[in-house]
């Protein structure tokens, strides 16, 4: 099958390392979008496994639609019969971009006449429609009037991993913390500590990761794929009995988070109930000044996403919190490499160390920067002298040259490249 997985912006390389450890033919890596080759196994454990996929894709059609009659016609020469099958309900979900049609739920609409009358006309039936749980989810994506078809595997988007139970204001969703943790190079064995934790997905992600639990177990209700003409249950039920079978039972990193707001932690702890991650993970009601690094625990990654202050005469309130974060890094996480998420590049400022890196990222619509800082022990030229020549004695290698699937498939320890 030719198959796509959509991703968030700034994530795509890791996407495309993800799914050729678990035994993808990457054919395309392009802007939010990751196109590959795969059997019905591989779709099936890219929907348990796959920790960076918003939405996975199987396309089946494609075609210029220069205007309505040319879009109705082409979606009528489709077999549907092929897609949808008796009493089943579907619905449509539409992208447009840069097109000559202007509204894209006219787009569906016009799509949905098609295959409807298209029903009407062979059976005297028609399927009906269902926008919230349909059986057949299609996916419509149109730019400059090309027109790609897709069957969504998932039927909803992959991030809705379904052990949320509560969030705060503005919470991260699952996708990006999961690829916020990777980006941040943590290996899943060293401390993970987020001071201003929030509702704990960064850190639930984190606890997922380390102890190999594969995200799409928590998914509510049936996969997309599950409705199709070709669903092979019996497969599809070994590959969930393999993947449960993946779970470490023993805490393999020591995985914090605090946050002021002790309702903030009651719900971050019923999230992590939720994930049955309980045990693994440590909540305190703490200020972010008062965060302090495990005494026995070896230097790790700090992971936060502070307030951004969208409000109106919060630059000072920002300003101030900011510094304050940043004087507890240099104070309090000595050795450590520190992560901040955040989509206040001024306020940024106010931390007071240079970042080692700067990650382009989106949170939503709100345009973002990953920023990583070196805490370092005593002298700055000798922890700069030591690392570079650690540097110099291994390097990354990169995805084509990785030789093995997936070791959380069970082939190998430790965490996927």
């Amino acid at each position: 099958m030719h198959l796509t997985a959509t991703t968030q912006f700034g994530l795509e390389e890791l996407l495309a390392d993800e799914l050729y450890a678990l035994g993808a033919d990457i054919t395309h890596v392009g802007s939010r979008a990751v196109e590959f080759i795969g059997d019905h196994r591989l779709l099936y454990e890219v929907a348990l496994w796959s920790r960076l996929s918003m939405r996975l894709l199987r396309p089946f059609a494609a075609f210029y639609a220069e205007d309505e009659k040319a879009l109705y016609r082409e979606v009528s020469r489709i077999d549907w019969q092929d897609f949808i099958g008796p009493g089943q309900t579907f619905a449509i979900t539409p992208v447009v971009n840069r097109s000559t049609f202007e509204h894209s739920l006219f787009v569906a609409q016009l799509t949905k006449d098609a295959i409807v009358d298209q029903f009407r006309a062979r059976t005297g039936e028609r399927p009906s429609i269902d926008t919230r749980t349909p059986d057949i989810r299609l996916h419509l994506r149109m730019t400059e009037n090309e027109v790609i078809l897709s069957l969504d595997a998932a039927g909803d988007s992959l991030h809705r991993r379904g052990y949320r139970q509560h969030t705060n204001e503005a919470p991260l969703n699952e996708v990006l913390a999961a690829g916020l943790v990777m980006l941040s190079g943590w290996d899943g064995k060293k401390p993970l500590i987020d001071p201003m934790c929030g509702s704990a997905t960064i850190l639930t992600e984190a606890g997922l990761i380390s102890q190999r639990i594969a995200p799409g177990l928590f998914h509510q209700g049936k996969f997309g794929f599950e409705n199709w003409y070709d669903f092979d249950p019996e497969l599809w039920q070994q590959v969930r009995e393999e993947a449960k079978a993946q779970r470490l039972d023993e805490p393999q990193a020591y995985l914090a988070g605090s946050d002021l707001d002790p309702k903030t932690i009651d719900m971050a702890a019923a999230n992590i109930t939720a994930a049955g991650l309980e045990d693994f993970i440590r909540l305190s009601v703490r200020d972010v000044k008062d965060a302090v690094a495990p005494a026995k625990e070896e230097p790790g990654i700090v992971l936060m996403n502070p307030p951004y202050g969208e409000r109106i005469g919060e630059e000072a309130e920002m300003a101030a919190l900011y510094k304050t974060i940043g004087d507890s890094l240099k104070a309090n996480f000595q050795g450590y490499n520190a992560f901040v998420f955040t989509g206040n590049l001024e306020a940024a400022k106010s931390i007071g160390l240079k970042p080692a890196r700067r990650v382009p990222l989106f949170n939503g619509p709100i345009d973002c920067r990953l920023m990583k800082y070196e805490l370092y022990r005593g002298s700055r030229r000798v922890a700069l002298s030591s690392s570079h020549e650690r540097a110099s004695q291994a390097k990354r290698p990169v995805r084509a040259h990785l030789p093995h699937r997936c070791p959380h498939l069970g082939q190998g320890e430790g965490l996927c490249p």
